[in-house]
C-alpha cells in the first residue's frame, strides 16, 4: 500500500514522464476537412408498429472477413438510396420510413481502401469468442475526476445493455443492433433509456492525489499512469429517448447473416444532457491516424458499472469497416471509436468520432482461423446522414 506522503513525489515524476508529445507544425497528424455529399430526406410514410419481442444481441458477429467485404459489388446510386433510407421509431411506438435523395456523390469515384493480406474467406461456421486478444489491455476508469471529464464523460450506457457516445446536445450515436436485430426492434427499444454516470457519494476522508490535468491525453498516447483506488460512488442517471433512427441498410434480415456496414443508429433524447459532446468526423485512412491508433470507452459486461477504456492499432480496412484487435466484451458495442488529431482551422487538438464499435468476426481463411473486432466507419455518406439527423438540415453538414 503506498503511503499518503509518498504520493506527491510520485505524481511529480508522473508529470515529467507523461508530458504530451511534441510535433512540429508540419508533422502534426491533421484532420482534413472535405466536402461531403448531401443526404436529404424525401417522403415519409407510416409503418406497422413493431413487436419488441427479442432481447438485444450484445455479441453480434459475422463470418465475412475483410477480403469478403472487398470483393462485394460496389453499390450503385440507387442501391445507396435504398440503404440510406431509414426508419424512425418514436417513444409512443409509432414507426415511420423515410426515403432519401443523394446529391454530390459518385459511387464510381468513392474511395475503396484495400490493405493487408489476400486470400479467400470461407463463410464457414462461426464460433463465439471472448473478444480478448492475448493480454487484456483494457483500463477501468474510476473516480469522478476522470469519469466526469471529457472525453470519458461522453460515454453512456443504453438500457438494452449496449454503450453509446454523445454526438450532440441531445443525440447519442450507437450500434443499430442495440435497438434492432435486423428483423424487428428489440425488447426495450420503445422505452429506451440512456444512462449517464453521476456522483452518488464521495468519501470526504479519501486521500487526495494529483495527476496531470491533461491525463486523458496521456492515456491516448499509449501510457496509463498509476492511480490509487478511489472511494467515489457512481450511479446512472437515466434520460428517455424520444426517437431512434436506423438505416435501412441494417434492416434487411437477421443481423448475423448480413454485413456490419450499416450497424449504426442515432438516438434523440427527450431533453438536453448538458454535457460536452464529441464531434463527428469522416473516418480517415488508418495510415493517417496518429500511431495508426483508435480509442473507445464503453460499459463492458464483465466489469459491471465500470467505464472501460481501451486503445489499439487499426488493422485492415474496407470502405465501410475498420478492423482492429482492441480488447472488448459484450456491452461495449455501440461505443464511439475516436481519434485525436490537429484541427488546423481552429488551431487546436480535436477528438472526433470516426466509427461505431460493432462486434466480433471470426472466420476460416485458407484453413487458418482469424479473428477481428470491427468498427463501422463514418464514411462521407454516413456523416451526411447522421449529421442531417442531428442538425435537421444539410447546410450545416457540408464539411466533415
Amino acid at each position: 500500500m503506498r503511503s499518503r506522503a509518498a504520493l506527491p513525489g510520485f505524481s511529480s515524476i508522473l508529470f515529467l514522464l507523461f508530458l504530451p508529445p511534441v510535433f512540429s507544425s508540419s508533422s502534426r497528424p491533421q484532420w482534413v476537412l472535405q466536402r461531403v455529399p448531401v443526404v436529404l430526406a424525401q417522403q415519409t410514410e407510416a409503418r406497422s408498429a413493431p413487436h419488441f419481442l427479442s432481447p438485444a444481441r450484445l455479441d453480434v458477429s459475422s463470418p465475412c472477413d475483410p477480403e469478403c467485404h472487398k470483393k462485394a459489388l460496389r453499390p450503385s446510386y440507387w442501391d445507396l438510396r435504398r440503404l440510406l433510407a431509414y426508419e424512425t421509431l418514436n417513444s409512443d411506438g409509432q414507426l415511420t420510413e423515410t426515403a432519401v435523395a443523394i446529391y454530390g456523390y459518385d459511387p464510381q469515384t468513392s474511395p475503396a481502401y484495400s490493405s493487408g493480406s489476400s486470400g479467400k474467406a470461407q463463410r464457414s461456421h462461426v464460433r463465439r469468442k471472448r473478444q480478448i486478444f492475448g493480454h487484456d489491455g483494457r483500463f477501468s476508469i474510476s473516480g469522478q475526476n476522470y469519469l466526469l471529464k471529457y472525453p470519458f464523460s461522453v460515454a453512456v450506457k443504453l438500457s438494452t445493455g449496449c454503450s453509446g457516445t454523445l454526438v450532440g446536445d441531445r443525440h447519442v450515436l450507437t450500434a443499430a443492433h442495440c435497438v434492432h436485430d435486423g428483423k424487428n426492434y428489440v425488447k426495450g427499444a420503445q422505452k429506451l433509456r440512456v444512462g449517464f454516470l453521476k456522483t452518488k457519494h464521495r468519501d470526504t476522508q479519501a486521500s487526495s492525489f494529483y495527476l496531470p490535468s491533461n491525463f486523458t491525453n496521456h492515456v491516448e498516447g499509449g501510457h496509463v499512469p498509476y492511480a490509487p483506488p478511489t472511494n467515489d460512488k457512481m450511479k446512472f442517471q437515466w434520460i428517455r429517448a424520444k426517437r431512434t433512427h436506423v438505416p435501412k441498410g441494417w434492416i434487411k434480415g437477421n443481423a448475423n447473416d448480413i454485413g456490419m456496414d450499416y450497424d449504426y443508429a442515432l438516438l434523440e433524447l427527450k431533453k438536453p444532457h448538458k454535457r460536452r459532446h464529441m464531434k463527428l468526423g469522416v473516418s480517415p485512412p488508418a495510415q493517417r491516424l496518429p500511431g495508426r491508433r483508435v480509442h473507445f470507452s464503453g460499459f463492458d459486461n464483465d466489469r459491471s458499472g465500470k467505464l472501460v477504456y481501451r486503445f489499439c492499432q487499426a488493422g485492415e480496412e474496407t470502405s465501410d469497416l475498420l478492423y482492429q484487435h482492441c480488447d472488448a466484451q459484450p456491452g461495449a458495442s455501440g461505443s464511439g471509436v475516436y481519434a485525436r488529431m490537429w484541427d488546423g482551422r481552429r488551431r487546436r487538438w480535436e477528438r472526433k468520432v470516426i466509427g461505431v464499435f460493432s462486434g466480433h468476426q471470426w472466420v476460416e481463411r485458407q484453413g487458418a482461423s482469424q479473428e477481428f473486432n470491427v468498427a463501422v466507419r463514418v464514411t462521407p455518406l454516413k456523416y451526411a446522414q447522421i449529421c442531417y439527423w442531428i442538425k435537421g438540415n444539410f447546410v450545416d453538414c457540408r464539411e466533415g
